[in-house]
């Protein structure tokens, strides 16, 4: 599926960083009048954090190599959604502070950090002990990222085997475009698109996924040997998504967006992206879970590029550790996208690889779990130079 950026402005909001915490949240908290969040920051190796941390609080960030010892705790009220507070301060001061705070304050921050911190289970089959890497497979004729070049189930199916071949963990297939403005396509077109390919590369020994937001394609590409659902409205275009996923038990990934692929570029306006892209996604993750989806089967996406101007991903990029709270593997998918885009001098989406790479690393050393990419040899590459730069297992 197409996915590329939208050009809107941004309304800016009000973010006071203080030296010193909050005080006599407890009545607010218990109410929900006042929210807060809680974003790990400086992360590094355990082997980089060791001679640090000898007489200090350290934390591993979901089981993983990667460690932190101080955070930014975020703080935003009800009715003023744009005033965002932040306080940055070591681990052992944040549980300090929310002891004298309460208990309401108290079991919120013992909750994101259980959140933060927590071992992910599997996704998709696939152990989260390394970044997994899903492989971009478009089988639309008005690509964004590769210009339609696979269109055709043939060539589809050998650059699939391809990317399997240079280390793609997961095959993403779409055959609907979602880039802004797009026209929709009928069911039917979208299946005779992507069926044959999904039965091409089914016995490829690798999770194929589906890129679609309608539940008669997800069950048709469930049928033909798709293994997961890659939804870039969350399971909310659909009205029987819901509960397909629920019922054939198969592994999500649910992905921000506002609005649709033709109406996205007017639906920037955020009182503060970063949190409104986390509580849009964890009201998403809390639907599935009252649906009957397991949590174990739920991996969420940021989606870069969708309903956000250039500056929004750049923000959200930024500070992506966040959407670890929600307590599920973090997908990210910046390839080719308008972030790239923006750079001065960019070149058209196939000659985006310096960038994509960049910022594909970012998203690995704010946590992300898994990168859906174009470029999967490179990007394997640049994975590999990571791991061994963070000592990681």
């Amino acid at each position: 599926m197409n996915r590329s950026p939208s050009p809107a402005p941004e309304r800016p909001g009000t973010f006071t960083i203080s030296d010193e915490p909050p005080a006599g949240l407890a009545r607010g908290v218990a109410s929900g009048e006042v929210r807060l969040y809680v974003r790990p920051l400086a992360l590094n190796s355990d082997a980089a954090l060791a001679p640090l941390s000898d007489d200090r609080a350290a934390r591993h960030l979901a089981g993983g190599p990667l460690a932190f010892e101080a955070c930014e705790l975020l703080m935003r009220r009800e009715g003023e959604p744009g005033r965002v507070f932040a306080w940055r301060t070591p681990l052992e001061s944040l549980a300090a502070w929310a002891r004298r705070e309460g208990t309401p304050v108290e079991g919120q921050v013992t909750s994101w950090l259980d959140r933060l911190t927590r071992r992910r289970a599997p996704f998709a089959g696939l152990p989260l002990d390394r970044p997994r890497l899903m492989g971009v497979l478009n089988v639309t004729p008005d690509s964004f990222a590769d210009g339609g070049a696979y269109r055709d189930a043939e060539p589809a199916i050998a650059h699939g085997r391809q990317m399997i071949a240079s280390g793609a963990d997961i095959v993403d297939i779409g055959g609907e475009s979602t880039r802004p403005h797009a026209s929709p396509v009928s069911v039917e077109e979208e299946l005779d698109r992507v069926r044959p390919v999904i039965e091409g590369l089914r016995d490829a020994g690798v999770p194929i996924s589906i890129d679609t937001r309608r539940a008669r394609v997800m069950a048709a590409a469930l049928d033909a040997g798709a293994g997961l659902v890659n939804d870039v409205s969350a399971l909310s275009f659909d009205p029987d998504s819901l509960a397909l996923v629920a019922e054939r038990g198969v592994p999500v990934v649910l992905m921000h967006m506002r609005g649709e692929p033709a109406t996205m570029h007017r639906h920037t306006d955020y009182a503060s992206v970063l949190l409104d892209v986390y509580d849009e996604l964890a009201a998403r993750v809390a639907a599935c879970r009252a649906a009957g989806i397991a949590a174990e089967n739920i991996a969420i996406d940021p989606g870069l590029g969708f309903a956000k101007t250039s500056e929004q991903n750049a923000a959200i990029l930024r500070g992506l550790s966040l959407f670890l709270g929600l307590g599920l593997p973090l997908l990210v998918g910046a390839s080719r996208k308008g972030l790239v885009r923006a750079v001065k001098h960019a070149a058209a989406p196939e000659g985006r690889l310096p960038a994509s790479l960049a910022a594909a690393m970012l998203a690995l050393d704010q946590g992300a779990e898994l990168l859906r990419v174009h470029d999967v040899g490179e990007t394997a590459q640049a994975v590999a130079v990571w791991r061994a730069l963070r000592r990681a297992p």
